[in-house]
């Protein structure tokens, strides 16, 4: 289901990347930080930054091992994940969502909704500096 609001800038969702994504662009089902504030005249757009639970080797300066405050459920089964900033994309609502949890004891369905840290977030926004090749601007 998509979403229907803007999610604020470190909104833990997942990103649904097909159709419509070749590789080597991001091609699968990914959980992603947004990492852009709601901004006018771009309703139903947002910026993401994907993460992945293994380790790219060699780490770049534009990935960073990020602390999400809480376990993500099956199948990344992980409170940290590594932004790859170099990955990030603008896309539309329709491909993202809030990450499923289960069903309560009375069937309704249940979803995380939680943000990363601040310094988390900023940890990223440093991280897609570098990635756009700015990384000797400041934030």
């Amino acid at each position: 289901m998509a979403l229907k609001f803007h999610p604020n800038p470190g909104t833990i969702l997942v990103c649904k990347y097909e159709p419509g994504f070749v590789e080597p662009e991001m091609v699968k089902t990914r959980p992603v930080i947004v990492i852009t504030p709601r901004l006018r005249n771009r309703d139903g757009l947002c910026t993401v930054v994907p993460l992945s639970l293994t380790e790219p080797s060699p780490v770049q300066n534009y990935h960073c091992l990020v602390q999400l405050g809480v376990t993500l459920p099956h199948p990344w089964n992980g409170n940290e994940g590594w932004a790859k900033a170099d990955m990030l994309a603008t896309v539309g609502f329709h491909r993202l969502d809030l990450i499923r949890l289960g069903k309560d004891h009375e069937g309704k369905r249940k979803y995380l909704q939680r943000t990363i840290a601040a310094d988390q977030l900023r940890l990223i926004q440093t991280c897609v500096l570098h990635a756009l090749n700015l990384g000797h601007l400041t934030i």
